[in-house]
């Protein structure tokens, strides 16, 4: 059993080409290949680099090869819901195009559509095959998921699964519908879960937003207070007081590999848990594309990590 874990690549193809190199992958018969282990990619492959179709290109060369596995990320969700109409709106679409909301969704994924061509066929062929990606793998010695491994979530998204892992069409749909609980759950899976802040607490986000909700380390359940559970931009001033619940997500019982957290990549790297690793080292923001060699081990340990 031999893996490499590797982390949002959100289009930065030099980088990803730099760290497969490092990795022991090298391109043969039209897909990046390494004599004995597989490559998986946790998500977020698009979205704000400069190599959106190389990145693609090489992600599914290696997919389609099976030299590589690969996972829905928030992005690829996103382009999903940004390309599809909405059966009860039909000049509307699932994921907003007008208003000021609308205007924030198309600035975090013009770099992919400027390079595919809005409507396209190249466009169109890329969001079919973000349909084929498994939210989730899951084996009896580890599992992967864009952000969070959530028990309640996975039972309540399962049935609307298809065999391939990827969600049905009905439960696409149920993903953008406000209040199902598809979509609450598949944004735990693929976003992580989030605690409302006491009223009149905000702070901004790492792409200006103003946030009232903080996203929180869920393999620590344990943590009990607002500035403990938090997760998120570093110097923001979380209110340090008891949350009214703890979280309610069990600690993983076998390795679990996420991205998604942007992680700090000044500070060295080592597991969120002993069972926890992420592996989004902030490639997009100016930081590094990381992975984990991950050799069947029951706890997860800092040397593992690589970089390119």
């Amino acid at each position: 059993m031999a893996f490499d874990i590797i982390g949002d690549i959100h289009g930065h193809a030099d980088q990803l080409e730099a760290l497969l190199g490092k990795l022991g992958y090298a391109a043969s018969n039209g897909a990046w290949r390494h004599p004995d282990r597989t490559a998986i990619f946790v998500g977020d492959l698009i979205d704000r680099g400069p190599g959106q179709l190389r990145t693609l290109r090489l992600v599914r060369a290696m997919v389609e090869a099976g030299s590589a596995r690969a996972v829905m990320g928030n992005h690829e969700l996103n382009a999903i819901g940004w390309a599809t109409s909405d059966p009860d709106a039909p000049d509307l679409y699932l994921r907003p195009r007008h208003g000021p909301k609308g205007q924030k969704n198309l600035n975090q994924h013009q770099a992919f559509l400027t390079e595919v061509g809005p409507e396209s066929d190249e466009h169109r062929s890329w969001i079919d095959w973000f349909k084929t990606l498994p939210l989730w793998i899951e084996t009896e010695a580890f599992r992967v998921v864009h952000a969070c491994w959530d028990p309640a979530s996975v039972e309540i998204v399962r049935p609307y699964l298809k065999p391939d892992g990827g969600l049905t069409e009905a439960g696409l749909l149920a993903a953008y519908r406000p209040g199902d609980p598809v979509r609450s759950a598949v944004d735990v899976l693929l976003k992580g879960p989030e605690v409302k802040l006491p009223q009149g607490a905000a702070f901004t986000d790492k792409d200006g937003h103003v946030r009232h909700e903080i996203r929180t380390r869920w393999w620590s359940p344990r943590l009990s207070t607002y500035r403990e559970a938090y997760i998120g931009p570093e110097g923001v001033d979380i209110p340090d007081m008891p949350m009214p619940t703890a979280s309610q997500i069990p600690e993983p019982d076998r390795p679990t590999f996420i991205g998604h957290y942007w992680l700090n990549p000044s500070e060295p790297p080592r597991p969120l848990a002993p069972r926890v690793a992420c592996v989004d080292y902030s490639v997009a923001k100016g930081g590094r594309l990381g992975a984990y060699r991950f050799n069947g081990e029951t706890e997860l340990v800092a040397p593992s990590f690589a970089w390119a």
